[in-house]
């Protein structure tokens, strides 16, 4: 968990996140999870993501679609991302922080709105859930989105790097498949006019 390495004989990788959003979990607020999420071959292949003060379980395993207290969910279905509600997170770090803020200038006008829950593995859920239409990120770890990402994927998200390679913990994007190309164009722009 966060870091603790333990090699074992498997091939599976058990990437597990007690309390995402610990921030939240101080200041009491409900926006904080239990994440498992397991991978293969460096692809996330099952996932878990409970919210406790929700009593939300979403869950998806590779092949089988993903579920919401174990009823299906699915991706937003829209295609115009100038109505996209897009979900942002922020780094400890207050250099990084401002950095992201100053990115997010330049998104924000381009999008319906933002939300900032301060939680990874919630935020993909939400977009697995197609309660936000995108959700974008940088310098998470592999333990923050392990379990999200997979749920995403099957409930038909597109997840990925802000140039639309492949997803890397330390910048992912992950949006409804018809407003992925433009939200990767958006924070491409973005990324670029900073300093």
């Amino acid at each position: 968990e966060e870091g603790a390495d333990q090699t074992g004989t498997s091939g599976y990788e058990w990437h597990v996140d007690p309390i995402d959003g610990t921030t939240n979990f101080v200041y009491d607020l409900p926006t904080w999870t239990c994440s498992v999420g397991v991978r293969r071959g460096g692809v996330s292949v099952a996932g878990a993501v409970y919210v406790p003060m929700l009593g939300e379980m979403y869950a998806a395993a590779a092949g089988h679609g993903a579920t919401l207290d174990g009823e299906p969910i699915t991706a937003s279905p829209l295609t115009d991302a100038s109505l996209a509600l897009v979900a942002v997170g922020f780094a400890y770090s207050p250099d990084v922080r401002i950095a992201q803020a100053r990115m997010l200038r330049e998104v924000i006008g381009s999008v319906r709105d933002v939300r900032r829950l301060g939680a990874a593995s919630y935020d993909l859920c939400l977009v697995a859930a197609g309660r936000v239409d995108a959700y974008y990120e940088v310098g998470l770890n592999s333990w923050d989105v392990a379990a999200g990402e997979v749920i995403c994927r099957e409930a038909g998200a597109v997840t990925s790097d802000w140039s639309g390679g492949p997803l890397r913990p330390a910048q992912l994007l992950a949006a409804a498949p018809g407003v992925h190309a433009d939200l990767v164009r958006l924070l491409t722009s973005a990324a670029e006019a900073m300093p």
